[in-house]
């Protein structure tokens, strides 16, 4: 950790001042096709005095008789007011529940019967009314879907989905009522980029972001929604993944993201199966107060180019059959139900928008593979609408307001700026779990714009809502990294990447950071602040010695002009460890400021007392302590 420390926690941690760092299942939703009734449910057995005490446990009713008719699928939702799964003649239908095979919405009638066109591989899902959950399998994950795929997936290496035979004479969904989904007031967690590789990064996520949700009480109605590479390509690791979130104190939800694929899917057609089996629909939408949460799939794999498509993607996605690669882009069946599904919710709602790969971003800006096709498109549909899009993907951290604008996307898609808010919550996996281990058991793991690993949360009041960055392992109050980039570190940078590429001799060393000599005060030195859910509308002020606060310049105003790239936009402490512990490099962000050092500092040590304050008037009080010297 760098040496900045809250005002309320200067006792506390001034043994910290000048440290840098610490040292250091598988409940599927697919029934068996013999028998009358199968109730895909879970059991569960309730520790006293927990939350498990009321937790809605148990899987949909899927019943196999003989089918008349096999193009149409029909079935019910119901209040499932003994909690046993089956429709009892005596439990009530819930009208007005929307119900979709992925093409198609409709609405449950007044007796919460619902009919919609069947066809093979379909997966069939109704949206959770607010005041209601659906039932919670025993790794806490919601059970409102069927996977429909008569002669099962294609012959692939991790499963997909198994046959499901014949189409069910229903697929019947029951619901529990609940005060925590009616709630107005909701937090809702998101989570970017779980990304475990292996076992070892399981254990990684558990000892710190999963930690942390698990010690955390105030998510309970609208859960956690994880935004996509949930593995990192081994979709065997599902298992342990849905283990994983076990401990986590609210239903746990997934999308699907470029690193979740079934790699040797001969089409995309099959190209989520193992996802859709383990752990839900490929895309969908839920309710939870006045909000309506809409979960998309936003990879294209293999890719092919549309008519939208911005350029570059025609070659990218040209030969999809021996040079696959992935897109972001959102198929025709997918639009249509987003334009249907939203046709059905109040205007007067909260939309929250969320994927892995960004509709739009600032990391990825100038790449028409790393952001949406059809970002106008969604734009169009939710005009008029309070609205936020959430992601993942980019490993960045990025608060992005209405209005802000880059290069990138005005000639890229043509987006002059944005409509709505725009938010990459990072990633639970940092940069992809690098750097060194703390002691307490996690990588440092410092993002490409020098953030480190955390997760989003949405807090919601009504139809409105203000959104907050926790770091891992830390309390809400730490929110920035402070730095000093002085013509020492940056002449140490170029020398120090030279030789990570050609490691020839000692390596060069950055010693004693937080030291400026007067070369370094006369050529040109500044503190930066690292503020990592910093915005457009965000101050940082500082006041140097106990003297006046005086504002810092955001180094990326975000008013359509291009990335700012360099060590002068650097975060100096990030690269300090990332070029010497591996990683990506923080040579670029849209939430550093940067606070010139006045020339004529005295020789002697300094305290900087940083003031960071959100658009929303939060203040965070961080330190830097370092040293004025005549010469090194």
């Amino acid at each position: 950790m760098p040496t900045t420390y809250s005002r309320d926690e200067r006792t506390r941690r001034a043994t910290r001042v000048r440290r840098h760092l610490r040292t250091a299942l598988t409940a599927s939703l697919a029934a068996a096709v013999a028998g009358s009734m199968t109730v895909v449910t879970t059991a569960a057995v309730a520790a006293p005095g927990t939350r498990e005490d009321t937790v809605y446990r148990g899987g949909i009713e899927v019943v196999r008789t003989p089918v008349a008719d096999g193009s149409v699928l029909t079935g019910q939702v119901f209040v499932d007011a003994d909690r046993d799964g089956v429709s009892d003649g005596d439990e009530a239908g819930l009208p007005g529940v929307v119900v979709t095979n992925g093409r198609e919405v409709v609405e449950t009638d007044h007796e919460g019967r619902y009919r919609l066109p069947a066809f093979d591989n379909m997966t069939v899902s109704i949206t959770q009314p607010s005041g209601h959950q659906v039932p919670l399998d025993e790794h806490n994950i919601p059970q409102f879907h069927y996977n429909h795929l008569p002669e099962g997936s294609p012959d692939l290496r991790y499963g997909g989905i198994a046959p499901t035979g014949p189409l069910p004479s229903a697929v019947n969904f029951p619901v529990a009522e609940s005060e925590e989904t009616a709630d107005a007031e909701q937090g809702c967690v998101i989570a970017g980029d779980l990304q475990t590789y292996d076992r070892q990064e399981i254990e990684y996520a558990r000892a710190g972001a999963i930690r942390d949700l698990a010690e955390r009480h105030d998510y309970a109605g609208c859960g956690a929604l994880f935004v996509g590479d949930v593995v990192g390509d081994d979709l065997s690791l599902y298992p342990d993944v849905k283990d994983l979130v076990s401990v986590i104190n609210g239903p746990v939800r997934f999308l699907p993201g470029n690193h979740d694929l079934d790699f040797d899917a001969p089409t995309s057609e099959h190209s989520f199966d193992t996802f859709r089996a383990q752990l839900a629909p490929e895309y969908y939408s839920f309710d939870v107060g006045d909000v309506h949460v809409i979960a998309l799939n936003t990879v294209d794999y293999p890719c092919t180019a549309g008519d939208d498509s911005p350029a570059g993607i025609e070659g990218r996605c040209a030969d999809p059959r021996n040079r696959p690669a992935y897109n972001g882009r959102i198929d025709d069946d997918q639009l249509a139900w987003l334009e249907r599904d939203l046709d059905l919710v109040d205007r007067d709602k909260l939309i929250v928008l969320a994927s892995h790969i960004s509709l739009l971003n600032y990391a990825d800006a100038t790449s028409p593979v790393h952001q949406v096709d059809q970002v106008r498109r969604v734009h169009e549909l939710l005009r008029g609408r309070r609205a936020v899009a959430v992601s993942g993907h980019s490993h960045s951290i990025e608060n992005l307001k209405t209005g802000d604008g880059v290069e990138g996307w005005r000639e890229i898609f043509g987006v002059e700026g944005l409509p709505f808010p725009h938010i990459t919550a990072g990633a639970i996996s940092g940069d992809w779990y690098s750097g060194a281990v703390g002691e307490e058991g996690y990588p440092a793991a410092i993002g490409r714009d020098g953030g480190r690993p955390g997760v989003v949360t949405l807090d919601i009041r009504g139809n409105g809502f203000r959104e907050r960055y926790t770091v891992t392992g830390e309390p809400d109050g730490a929110q920035t990294q402070l730095a000093i980039n002085s013509p020492t570190y940056r002449e140490w940078f170029e020398e120090r990447r030279a030789w990570n590429n050609d490691p020839v001799g000692e390596a060069p060393e950055l010693d004693e950071p937080l030291v400026v000599d007067r070369a370094d005060l006369i050529g040109g030195s500044w503190l930066t602040t690292n503020f990592f859910f910093g915005s457009t509308g965000s101050t940082v002020r500082v006041s140097i010695d106990g003297g006046p606060a005086r504002k810092a310049t955001r180094t990326q105003r975000m008013e359509g002009e291009a990335a700012n790239v360099g060590v002068e936009y650097s975060d100096p402490y990030a690269v300090s460890q990332q070029l010497v512990h591996g990683g990506s490099l923080a040579d670029r962000t849209m939430h550093l400021w940067r606070f010139d050092l006045p020339r004529n500092l005295r020789t002697g040590e300094h305290t900087a007392e940083v003031t960071a304050t959100d658009s929303y008037g939060r203040e965070f009080t961080d330190v830097l302590e370092f040293e004025v010297v005549g010469r090194r």
